[in-house]
């Protein structure tokens, strides 16, 4: 398996990457392309661990590119004209199966644009969508859109919620997943006209979908553990998800200043660092990698603009059990055969 890795994408590139990529190296089978700008490249790898690439890992190599989107660049202008960008070229190799997924941390308009438009939506899907994991009470849930679609129609949402189902029985085993619509409220008259014309559908017809709908879902209950995905609008979703991320360094930070107030509070606190540990652990997104782009024909990973290195690194560990599923595969045919 070969993983396309956008080393010149993100806020912290090409060193995040470098870094992330050389981790998990360690520790997956598959082989790792890094894409972008050799000389830059080689010069942070030999910065930073004062060898050449060849002599830390054979199971990284580089594909040299000349540009590179930037995070102001206009997505569908950047796609068409930067075609040596380490972002086109990416998807150029994921659609010729020089790679079997792409991840990149760059311009998230372009990556979205340039999945659909190179790589191309699975045949009976409208609109492609971001699908991060999200932490939830012993398990994790999918939220869905988390940004690709700012404006959508019930269809989208149904479709969302179809493959989401597909990919969290594919690759988490889960053989009937939870679907719950995000709202203001549970009851079926809630929420504005997109809201209510996708439950009444989704009331009706879940069954003829392949759906599990458990109905309206309130943000507080989305991390109740009694749901698996999250269905809402692009717009919705990211404000969603933000908020999440947002109070879960909060909380983080709360807690760790609470600990440390002063040396009474730092004795205490050590014999429940453990469970402090893996309370941190559960909380930390970056533990849940990046956001699939589910909708495409082949596998693209969204992974955070401002990741840094461990998250690079369990992003491609999260891109190498996302093709092992072999999601992308059984979505096409579930939704070509309709």
């Amino acid at each position: 398996m070969k993983i396309l890795l956008d080393a010149m994408g993100g806020d912290n590139a090409p060193i995040a990457t470098i870094k992330g990529a050389i981790k998990a190296s360690k520790e997956i089978d598959s082989e790792i392309i890094l894409i972008g700008n050799e000389e830059i490249i080689n010069s942070k790898i030999k910065e930073f661990y004062g060898k050449s690439l060849s002599e830390i890992t054979n199971k990284i190599t580089i594909k040299h590119t000349t540009e590179q989107i930037e995070m102001e660049d206009i997505p569908t202008i950047a796609i068409k004209h930067k075609k040596d960008s380490s972002m086109v070229v990416g998807f150029r190799m994921l659609k010729e199966g020089e790679g079997d997924v792409f991840i990149s941390a760059g311009n998230s308009g372009a990556l979205l644009t340039g999945a659909t438009l190179l790589v191309g939506r699975i045949k009976g899907i409208d609109r492609p969508a971001i699908a991060p994991m999200l932490p939830a009470y012993k398990k994790s849930f999918m939220l869905m859109d988390a940004g690709a679609n700012t404006n959508c129609k019930p269809i989208n949402l149904i479709q969302f919620a179809q493959m989401s189902s597909i990919y969290l029985k594919n690759t988490f085993g889960i053989e009937n997943p939870r679907v719950g619509l995000l709202n203001i409220g549970t009851e079926e008259t809630k929420g504005n006209d997109l809201v209510k014309e996708t439950y009444n559908l989704l009331k009706e017809h879940s069954k003829e979908y392949g759906i599990n709908f458990i109905g309206n879902v309130e943000g507080r209950d989305c991390f109740s553990g009694e749901v698996d995905s999250v269905i809402t609008d692009g717009f919705t979703g990211n404000v969603f998800l933000k908020t999440t991320e947002g109070l879960g360094k909060l909380v983080k930070r709360n807690l760790t200043e609470s600990l440390k107030r002063n040396i009474l509070t730092t004795i205490g606190a050590i014999p429940c660092l453990p469970a402090i540990k893996r309370f941190s652990k559960t909380m930390d997104y970056k533990e849940y990698g990046g956001a699939l782009f589910l909708g495409v024909k082949k596998p693209v990973v969204k992974a955070h603009g401002s990741s840094d290195e461990y998250l690079f690194y369990f992003t491609i560990k999260q891109a190498e059990k996302f093709v092992k599923s072999n999601a992308v595969e059984k979505m096409r045919e579930e939704f070509e055969k309709k």
